[in-house]
Order: C-alpha cells, then sequence, then structure tokens
C-alpha cells in the first residue's frame, strides 16, 4: 500500500450496535407477539376450571353477592350480555324460561352486563322480565377473565366448578335445555 491509500475497514463499534438494534427490534417484536397470543386468548377449554370471579348484582334486582368458587356443587350458567346487543335480546326469553325451569333443581344463572351503564342494564332487564341475578362487569375484570369477544357468550359451569359448555351466540332454549341436562348428568 503507498502512503496516500486508505484502506477502510469495518469499525466492531459498529458491528456491535447494528447488533444491538437488531436486538432490540427482536425483543420488542417477541413482546408483540406475546401481547397478541393473550388478546386473543381463548374462553376457558370445556373440562378446565373456570376462572372464579365475584359478582356484585345490582341493587333493587338482587343486590347480592356471587362467587364463583362458593358455587360449587351447583351447575352456574353465566351469560354475558349488554343493553345495546339485539342477539342479546334474541335470547333473553329463553335465558329466563331456562332459569325458571332449573332453578329449583341445583342451577344457578349469573347475568353480567358488559360495558353497559346502570341505567340501561336495569332498563333492560325489566322489559325481558328477567328475574335471574345480574351485575356489571366494572372494568371488563369479569370478561376479561373469560375472555370474551363479544355478546352474548354463554358458558356452563358443572358441580366441580369446571366449565362443559360454551356459546358466542345467541342460544334457544332447546340448546340451554340440552346443554344444562348434560352438565346436570341427567
Amino acid at each position: 500500500m503507498s502512503e496516500g491509500t486508505t484502506t477502510s475497514m469495518p469499525r466492531a463499534g459498529i458491528r456491535w450496535g447494528r447488533l444491538l438494534v437488531w436486538g432490540v427490534v427482536a425483543v420488542v417484536l417477541a413482546l408483540l407477539a406475546l401481547w397478541l397470543v393473550m388478546s386473543f386468548a381463548a374462553p376457558p377449554a370445556e373440562g378446565r376450571r373456570a376462572p372464579d370471579f365475584t359478582l356484585q348484582t345490582y341493587p333493587g334486582h338482587d343486590g347480592n353477592t356471587y362467587t364463583l368458587s362458593e358455587l360449587r356443587g351447583q351447575v352456574v350458567v353465566i351469560n354475558f350480555w349488554a343493553s345495546w346487543c339485539a342477539p342479546c335480546a334474541e335470547e333473553a326469553d329463553d335465558l329466563e324460561a331456562a332459569w325458571q325451569t332449573y332453578r329449583d333443581r341445583g342451577v344457578q344463572f349469573l347475568g353480567i352486563a358488559y360495558v353497559d351503564s346502570e341505567a340501561k342494564a336495569l332498563a333492560y332487564i325489566e322489559r325481558y322480565g328477567i328475574t335471574y341475578p345480574n351485575g356489571p362487569d366494572l372494568g371488563t375484570r369479569i370478561s376479561d377473565v373469560y375472555h370474551i369477544r363479544g355478546v352474548p357468550e354463554t358458558f356452563i359451569i358443572n358441580r366441580d366448578g369446571e366449565a362443559v359448555f360454551y356459546a358466542a351466540r345467541p342460544l334457544t332454549y332447546a340448546e340451554l335445555a340440552s346443554a344444562i341436562e348434560q352438565a346436570l348428568g341427567e
């Protein structure tokens, strides 16, 4: 080499800098993928323990507090609904009829109003003559642990506290009765 010529050698610091940037990008992408997986997690699978929760029902409607784990020994029908949900209105009469049929046979119904105002939820309950306990899901605390994606969604929990039925659509009385009978073991 002559004195006037210089060769450009890659500097080790630049290589490490690039590796660091790509490493940060990889970590960010991995965290994003984890967040997406958690966001689209499936509802409790059939045969698995249903997540526990406590529901404070609307004052004046029932006003009681229900904790799922304390209902063990009973079949529990959990219905997520909202007053603004047209498909929820389609199944309201069938849910009430199933409640009337099964409430004296060890079956507890719990209605959970999803992202709804108390006044509108209570008007809905009155309009459809719903008599089983209903309460708000304040802060989507319950719907988050059940990974609901919309309303209506219905879960049936057996006497051992395991999810044995799930539907993300309006249900008919016949469908409810069949699923409840199976959960009761009859």
